[in-house]
């Protein structure tokens, strides 16, 4: 389980720059994250800063809601969105909302960014998805895919299948959780690649789209301006 939480935390950690073992902790579960994913790549800017309003979508446990909340500030905004809500966060600049990710009940051009890690794939319509992310954020702001990157290279499809296999269902299922995760093997053979990832970004309305291979091409990240 410690390498899948640590890549759900590369696909913002890469573009928000901090280290979160400088940071105010209040709840253990983020301190698994290490020291080497929190250096974003010196040509991207930060995806959120102090004050910014973001939306995390598929927000699952909260734990990335909960590192920017830490980014955001007292004056920042998090709204952790999850199709339904079972617990409330401790945070008290960011709020739980409940609903469905096709049809986001925020105002036009609302938040500075967005995220969300391992959720595109869990979405009825992830087209759909996309398209109301770039109505949502504003104008010059960005969203931050993460996912399982869907390799065309037959080397990286077996490592992942092993580490799906032997490492993350393996462990989650000690746990009770096995099949919590056993859809993951089939969910990255339908996932798109980033070619096709950064095409449907520029379909919906993003003004531009880049996908980044992280982890040697295990993981993938795909950032979108609109």
């Amino acid at each position: 389980m410690l390498f899948y939480y640590c890549f759900i935390s590369v696909f913002f950690i890469r573009f928000f720059g901090q280290d979160p073992s400088t940071a105010p902790r209040r709840r253990p579960s983020t301190r698994w994250i290490p020291t080497a994913l929190l250096q974003p790549p010196p040509s991207s800017s930060p995806l959120a800063k102090k004050g910014d309003s973001v939306l995390d979508l598929c927000c699952g446990s909260g734990d990335l809601a909960f590192l920017l909340s830490e980014k955001v500030g007292p004056n920042g905004q998090i709204a952790a969105y999850r199709q339904r809500r079972r617990s409330k966060l401790c945070c008290k600049n960011t709020k739980c909302v409940e609903g469905n990710a096709v049809e986001l009940p925020f105002f036009e051009s609302y938040f500075d960014a967005i995220t969300i890690g391992y959720g595109l794939t869990n979405v009825v319509d992830g087209s759909k998805a996309m398209e109301e992310m770039c109505r949502v954020l504003k104008k010059g702001s960005k969203v931050s895919v993460l996912y399982f990157n869907k390799s065309t290279q037959p080397l990286i499809t077996l490592i992942q299948d092993l580490m799906v296999d032997y490492v993350i269902v393996h462990v989650a299922s000690g746990h009770g959780l096995g099949s919590e995760y056993g859809y993951l093997k089939n969910s990255i053979k339908e996932y798109l690649t980033g070619d096709e990832l950064e095409k449907l970004a520029l379909e919906v309305g993003f003004s531009s789209a880049k996908h980044f291979e992280v982890g040697e091409g295990i993981m993938g990240n795909l950032v979108a301006t609109r």
